[in-house]
Parts: structure tokens; sequence; C-alpha cells
């Protein structure tokens, strides 16, 4: 084997030198088995809570191509509705097509394709000497790859590690959590270090899975999880071949020392922070809370057993929460404000070392731009059993939409969410926009505007829940005969049901804006202006009244 083995300092100074661009830092992600869920599906999630992705959400159809056809790898940017490419965009190659492609939704990261492969992301960081900038893929177009041409977890986990040792992964390290009927794997993945090159008959990536056992369930938050691994058992891990090697070439891992090879040790190294440690205890503890698991620990299992089984109901709970009732809430105390506002700005301030770092980190981020909760289900056929509850903006203020994954499209609003470049101009023709101004606007008052956000989502929700029953009856009906009839119906019904939530959300965002101004609530039917001031414990804690009285 061809010996790679270069001073990591030096490397570290040249990946640094060469600023390659990074992704999402900050998301969430909960695969969960079927022998975990309530009703025998396979569900993963993700948060993407970037602030600066692209808001748009499309549905790419699937396609034939012609032989020698050709695939562009793409870096930094997103299609938009018609299929073209928007700038700036990076082409960096190109691969031989397949003959068929699958159709999927893509957004800033596409999430589930219509053979119900379901894909969530969390960028974990680790090595910066594998950084690798000469290689094609990032992680976006790996997804996109993924979906296109997998139809299972296993394949869509194959596919990705193969083109990205050939044609080599060019960013930081990421965690892919990807899901079929029958499975849940962890995926994670880095360069093959600065100096590869295209050609290099060392792979160009490093990469694990592993697979989430039946009953149970796991989290990434922003790191590493994959600990020690067993090759000799493929029902449960895959890896590139250089797993090992370039582990030992780099100097992370010694098999003489007697030590066990971990990968959250060597490739996805990372300094502990509660900035992601606290937030896989909290999904751990929700989901398992008899396991008493300890807030202050440095590592939790990779996976636990939940108390109960779990429902899409608990995934959507979990990706709302802000530690209410716990010692780290987030709507409690000073500096959530008089009306316990669970949001903190990133702040750098020379009184915490730690800068920006210094907030407790919830699951639910004012930044988000999207999250989702996957839903794959084995006794259904694809076209009906693949479903993504998918809401715009933080997940606490969101309303989750049903989303069938083999649709034939979205509505334009939520094509309107691409963008050229900047966040900085608002339109009511984009759906996402609703969502953000709600939750926005509710940071002035949180307290009281969170049970009006409630009183809208929560009956939609409940609804849609309801209905998906007779839906699935009356859609499986229609498959047994004619299948594209039954793409229409739920394409139909998608639609309809995320037209509404928009337009609710727009009357909320209305109706938020009257009856919360200068600080007075406006009641709905008697108009009568309420002064509600603020709480007596800010006032104390705040010294009211004390700067109006006179100076000696």
């Amino acid at each position: 084997m061809k010996k790679r083995l270069v001073n990591a300092i030096t490397i570290g100074l040249l990946v640094a030198l060469l600023a390659v661009p990074q992704f999402a830092l900050a998301c969430t992600s909960i695969p969960v088995s079927a022998g975990a869920s309530a009703d025998g599906c396979v569900m993963t999630s993700h948060t993407d809570d970037s602030g600066s992705d692209t808001m748009h959400v499309t549905v790419v159809p699937a396609a034939d191509w012609p032989e020698g056809s050709m695939r562009k790898v793409i870096r930094n940017t997103d299609f938009d509705p018609y299929g073209q490419l928007r700038n700036p965009h990076t082409v960096m190659g190109e691969i031989p097509q397949v003959p068929h492609t699958y159709a999927y939704f893509n957004s800033s990261y596409s999430f589930m394709n219509e053979k119900q492969v379901g894909i969530g992301e969390t960028t974990v960081g680790g090595r910066r000497e594998l950084t690798n900038p000469n290689g094609w893929f990032d992680v976006v177009d790996l997804q996109r790859v993924a979906l296109e041409r997998a139809s299972t977890a296993r394949e869509a986990i194959q596919i990705m590690g193969s083109l990205a040792e050939k044609y080599g992964y060019g960013i930081g390290g990421e965690c892919l959590t990807v899901i079929d009927p029958k499975e849940a794997w962890m995926f994670e993945i880095w360069g093959g270090g600065a100096l590869w090159s295209q050609g290099d008959p060392e792979p160009g990536a490093v990469w694990v899975a592993a697979r989430i056992p039946d009953g149970e369930v796991g989290v990434s938050c922003n790191r590493s999880r994959i600990g020690a691994i067993d090759l000799n058992d493929p029902d449960h891990f895959m890896a590139s071949p250089n797993v090992y090697t370039l582990a030992q070439e780099m100097g992370w891992w010694d098999p003489a020392s007697g030590e066990e090879f971990k990968v959250y040790e060597t490739y996805g190294y990372k300094a502990p922070s509660a900035y992601n440690s606290r937030r896989e205890w909290r999904v751990l503890s929700l989901l398992a809370p008899s396991l008493n698991l300890d807030p202050e620990a440095e590592r939790y299992p990779f996976s636990v057993k939940p108390d109960k089984p779990v429902t899409p109901q608990d995934i959507m709970r979990i990706n709302r929460d802000h530690y209410e009732g716990t010692e780290y809430d987030l709507t409690v105390g000073l500096a959530a404000g008089p009306f316990g506002t669970p949001n903190r700005y990133p702040t750098a301030s020379s009184a915490n070392p730690q800068g920006s770092a210094g907030w407790e980190r919830a699951i639910s981020m004012f930044r988000a731009v999207y999250s989702t909760v996957l839903v794959a289900r084995e006794w259904l056929p694809d076209a009906i059993g693949g479903l993504a509850w998918f809401g715009y903006d933080a997940p606490h203020s969101t309303c989750y939409i049903p989303l069938y994954c083999n649709v034939a499209y979205l509505p334009e609003s939520f094509a309107k969410g691409m963008r050229g470049g900047s966040y900085d101009v608002f339109s009511r023709e984009s759906a996402y926009w609703a969502f953000n101004f709600v939750s926005n606007f509710a940071d002035l008052k949180y307290s009281y505007m969170i049970k009006d956000i409630e009183a809208v989502r929560d009956p939609l929700e409940a609804e849609f829940f309801a209905l998906q029953p007779a839906v699935e009856k009356a859609a499986l009906a229609l498959y047994q005969t004619n299948p594209e009839a039954a793409k229409t119906f739920l394409t139909t019904y998608t639609n309809n049901q995320a037209n509404r939530v928009v337009d609710a959300y727009w009357k909320l965002a209305s109706q938020l804006a009257g009856r919360y101004c200068d600080g007075y609530v406006y009641g709905d039917d008697t108009y009568k202006m309420q002064t509600v001031g603020y709480p007596d414990w800010w006032l104390k804690a705040v010294d009211f009244g004390i700067s109006t009285i006179p100076k000696q």
C-alpha cells in the first residue's frame, strides 16, 4: 500500500489555507428501527439548522437516460424547479449516468425518494486533516445521487461510499441517517486526506456505516456516534477498505497497543462539548427515561431501546424540545426574558471564552430552515408507504405537512422558496416566509403567542393523523387497479393539505401582528386593548423603578 503518512499539523495548516467550505453545523437526526416504532415503520428525522440553506422544496421527477449519458457532480448549489442549475455553482466533473433515476424530494438536503429511501443529515466534523479539496463530492450531491439510484438503505450507502472512494469526498465529516422500510443506518464519512487527488489508487474517502439494532433508536447531533465496528458482521456494519489502515498511517490508532478501534476516537475525534452531547442525552432520555442517563456524561450509547413504542408524533415533539422541565430549560430564567422565549441568538462576547457556544443548545432552533420526520412502511406499496412529514422553519412553531413520497409535484409556493443568494427579501409568494414570520414575531411575547400558534398547528396535525388511515385505504384501493390514479390522488391530497397549512399560517401571521401590537394584547371579539405588562419576577430582576427614584 502506498504510504501517505504526512505530519498531521502540516496537513491541518494546508486545510486551513485552502479554506474548504463546510455545510450545516447544527442539525439533529433521530433514526428509529422497525422494532422500536409503534406500527413497525422505520423512521428518521432531520432539523436543517443552518440558517442559510435554500428554502425551496421540489420534486425531481424520475427519468430514463440514453446509453452513454453522463451526470454532472455539483458543488454548493441546488436544482431549481425546472431542473436547471442556479448560480453560484461549481461543476466538479462528470460520472456515468445510470439508465433510470428515481423521483425524489430535493431541497437543501434531498430527503426521500419514491422507493421509500429516506435520509437525515448532521455535520459531525472530526479530523480536519482528512478534508480533501480535490474530492468531487460533497454531502449534498452524495444524497442526491443516492436517492436517484438506490432502492434500499444499504444500496444508498454502498453507492455513496463507492462514488466517494473513486471520485473523492471534498468537505468535512458528515453523518447521514439512512432508512428504508426494513432498516435504519448511520453512515459517517470523511475525506481521504488533503494530499489525495483524482486518479490516486488510494480511496478518496473513508466511511463507516452502522445499522441501528432492531428494537432500538439512535441519535446524531453534530459529532461522530459510531464507536467499535465488526466488519465480520455485514448485517450491521459496512466500511471503506481503508477504514483501519488510514487511521494507522495517520497515527490515530495502533493495533499493537491493544486499544479497541473506535470511529469517534479516530476519524470523528472532537473535543467534548455540551453543544453536541446535551442533545444526545435529551433525545435518548425522552425516548428511554428509565435509563436515567447523566446529562453531563461525555458519551452515550450508540442506540437504546425506548421505554415505549415510538410514533412520528413522538419525534415531532422531540424536534420541538427546549429542555422544558429540566435544569437546562430555555423557556425560563432571565435569559428567556419576561415572556419565556427559548431562542438564544449567536453571541460573541469577551464575557464568554467559548464565544457563541456559551448558550445552551436546544433541539429546536430559531435558525432551522426546515425539519422532517421520514416514515417508511414495508406493508404498503412504495407510493403510499413512504411519507415525509415536512415543516418549514423552527420545529417549535411549524406545522408538519404530510408529503407522500411519489407525488408528481408540490405547491408553487414551496418552489418560490428558491433564493438567489440572500434571505433579505420577504415574499408572500413563498411558503417559507409564512412560517418564518410567525416564528420570529412570536419572540416578542413567546409565552402568549405560542398558545396562538398551537391553537392553529395542533388541530391541523391531529386532523392529518386522523385522516391518514382513510386516505391510505383509498389510495391502496386505487393502486391495486391503477397505480397512476393512486399517485394523482395522493398528489392532490398532499398539495391540498400543504396549501391549507400555508394559508392558515399567513392568516396566523396577520392575527399575531394585530393581536400583539405596541406591547398590548387585543381580544378576539371585544377589540378591548389589554395591558399585560411584565411578570413580577422579571421586574424585580431588572430593578424596575429604581432608575426613576430621584438622586439625593
